[in-house]
């Protein structure tokens, strides 16, 4: 377990957008289901459901194309897409293999959290790696998902750190809130909607800017 004293103590990374390339997937399947219910989906509406739990995601899909359809039975056609684009291919993004390598040979723990249901976290799991990190928490996994800081402080919790010792990797503006929320320092590093520096929040173009360095000097 780690250390309670100072010092990078983990790295909590986000999975999609930040992690990975599967924000255009998203926005493509979302747009996809409401085209079969006669809605256009927008850009306006993919930054609105952006980086949210599923079950806000669905309420605003179904408030926007009036559909007889329940929550429950729209999030599951948008998970079972997401599942079969993300098992034909997903794109993992610039300079987070590198990253995970860093931090994996440093020996320095590491999470993966996201707003995305299990089987989706499995299915990006299965193609980039179950070994790169030791903690993995889903958004169907926790009672209340980001922007609420439980899914950064459930993965504190499991690693045994403090959460002000460690630093999160996000690309959306809930997730962001969620792990300031949590008392984590985060690193931004925008995809769809921008991102401005704050007491505590770094901004970064891309993940390749980053280095195990990098981060222990932000806590230190």
């Amino acid at each position: 377990m780690p250390s309670s004293s100072g010092g990078l103590q983990a790295v909590f990374f986000d999975m999609d957008g930040l992690l990975v390339d599967t924000e255009p997937t998203w926005h493509e399947v979302e747009a996809e289901v409401m085209a079969e219910y006669g809605y256009a989906w927008t850009p306006e509406d993919r930054l609105a459901c952006l980086g949210g739990p599923m079950e806000r995601t669905c309420r605003y899909m179904i408030e926007r194309c009036g559909a007889d359809i329940t929550v429950e039975a729209l999030g599951a056609t948008l998970v079972e897409r997401m599942a079969l684009r993300v098992r034909e291919e997903v794109a993992v993004q610039p300079g987070a293999k590198e990253l995970l390598s860093e931090l994996i040979e440093a020996g320095v723990p590491r999470a993966l959290v996201s707003s995305s249901f299990r089987v989706l976290v499995d299915a990006v799991l299965d193609a980039v790696g179950h070994d790169l990190f030791v903690v993995t928490v889903a958004g169907d996994e926790v009672a209340r998902a980001k922007p609420h800081p439980e899914p950064y402080l459930t993965a504190a919790a499991r690693l045994g750190v403090d959460p002000a010792r460690c630093v999160v990797l996000e690309d959306s503006p809930p997730g962001v809130a969620a792990a300031e929320a949590a008392g984590c320092l985060v690193v931004a590093v925008p995809s769809v909607a921008p991102l401005e520096p704050a007491p505590r929040r770094l901004v970064v173009r891309s993940l390749t800017e980053l280095s195990l360095d990098r981060l222990r000097a932000l806590i230190a």
